[in-house]
């Protein structure tokens, strides 16, 4: 097998080669900046705040069109730019903006494989200058629901066999030993455990060591042996949607799968929410 939709990926050469092309945008996308793009990033790279520039600052919410509009331009990417994202040591934060930008319709939109990670495994050249491109427009399209679920989304299909539920969290998180990751504590829930039925595979099956993603062979074996298979609707969640959109970009952009959408509202939403069933 290859890789369903191979352009959306490119590799740490690809864009060692694309460093000074004018149409090229390369975008770190971080939880955290100030141990990652602020110690060093790729020569020419932009910053997008994971926190600040991809959330509404009131409103639990994803940033909305217009936000995104003006994130884009004023960092001088138009509707012609080619955009390629990488993330901070594991890639999750740079797939939730793959998966965000993609809910609006942006296109020429890529991934750089093993991220951040990658790059300084090869010693590749990173600087702590930040740059500064002309402003330009960009116009994106209106919201595809179509990839997106929402609480009411997932309660309605609980015990639906034509869906698949994918817990992309660790095993102690899925089984309720621990609310959220240790290095995240202020994101966790009232309550510890799993959405009744889901399957647990862990975001990180799906990489190897140096954090690119394993073969379309191997990847396929991974989730049908699990009976993540094509022919079912699958939601895809972890803690706050960022490792969910590794698995969704996995499941959507390397092996084809068509009907998969990102519950971004994840466990730290559905684990807090009233009259929630919850497994362990």
């Amino acid at each position: 097998m290859e890789y369903a939709n191979k352009d959306s990926l490119v590799s740490t050469e690809w864009v060692a080669q694309h460093l000074n092309d004018p149409n090229v945008r390369i975008v770190e996308v971080d939880y955290d900046p100030a141990p990652n793009y602020e110690q060093g990033h790729i020569p020419g790279a932009v910053l997008f705040d994971w926190k600040k520039d991809l959330n509404d600052p009131v409103t639990r919410d994803i940033l909305s069109k217009e936000q995104l509009e003006d994130l884009l331009g004023r960092n001088g990417i138009d509707n012609n730019t080619t955009i390629v994202l990488y993330g901070d040591f594991n890639n999750w934060f740079a797939a939730y903006a793959f998966w965000d930008l993609t809910y609006y319709g942006v296109e020429h939109l890529k991934l750089m494989n093993g991220g951040r990670k990658k790059w300084l495994l090869e010693e590749r050249p990173v600087t702590k200058e930040v740059p500064t491109y002309p402003r330009k427009v960009y116009k994106a399209k209106e919201p595809n629901r179509s990839i997106r679920a929402f609480i009411d989304d997932v309660r309605k299909i609980l015990g639906n066999k034509e869906w698949a539920l994918v817990d992309v969290r660790s095993p102690a998180e899925y089984t309720g030993q621990i609310l959220a990751p240790p290095e995240y504590p202020n994101e966790g829930a009232q309550r510890g455990g799993h959405i009744p039925g889901a399957i647990n595979i862990p975001w990180g099956m799906a990489v190897n060591e140096d954090g690119t993603f394993k073969s379309a062979d191997e990847l396929y074996k991974l989730y049908t042996s699990k009976g993540i298979t094509p022919d079912k609707k699958i939601v895809t969640y972890c803690r706050i949607g960022e490792r969910s959109s590794h698995t969704w970009f996995v499941l959507t952009h390397l092996l084809g799968f068509k009907n998969v959408v990102n519950y971004d509202g994840s466990w730290s939403e559905w684990g807090n929410g009233v009259r929630n069933p919850v497994e362990k």
